[in-house]
């Protein structure tokens, strides 16, 4: 069996992608050029960001079509982590509110990438 650890993100400028990611990540980028971007993420996962205007074959796709979902260790976390990326101007596709696996919240990186971050509900 294989086991997914990297995912790719099409974006249109990777310098801006991976400056958005390192501040929110809180980690610089292991590799860097003018058409790709590269962290290492706890656990050995790995987050690519790839040029859209470069990448072989051709990306069709562009931002909105997934999540990249950040687990937490509260609903309390969840909505400290709205206040302080509300706060530091990141677009907010979803304030804090309940649905059925837990508290949540989406927000938007520069390419309309949707990050959500949760707590799961205790079944």
């Amino acid at each position: 069996m294989i086991t997914p650890r990297y995912i790719l993100l099409f974006v249109e400028n990777p310098a801006v992608s991976a400056r958005f990611y390192e501040f929110l990540l809180e980690r610089a980028p292991v590799e860097e050029s003018s058409t790709f971007a590269l962290f290492v993420l706890e656990g050995g996962y790995k987050l690519g960001l790839w040029s859209r205007h470069t990448a072989e074959p051709a990306a069709q796709a562009t931002g909105g079509g997934t999540e990249l979902a950040f687990p937490v260790e509260s609903a309390e976390q969840v909505d400290a982590l709205f206040a302080n990326w509300s706060a530091l101007g990141l677009t907010m596709a979803q304030a804090p509110t309940e649905l059925d696996f837990g508290r949540t919240f989406v927000a938007l990186d520069p390419d309309n990438h949707r990050l959500r971050v949760f707590h799961p509900s205790l079944s």
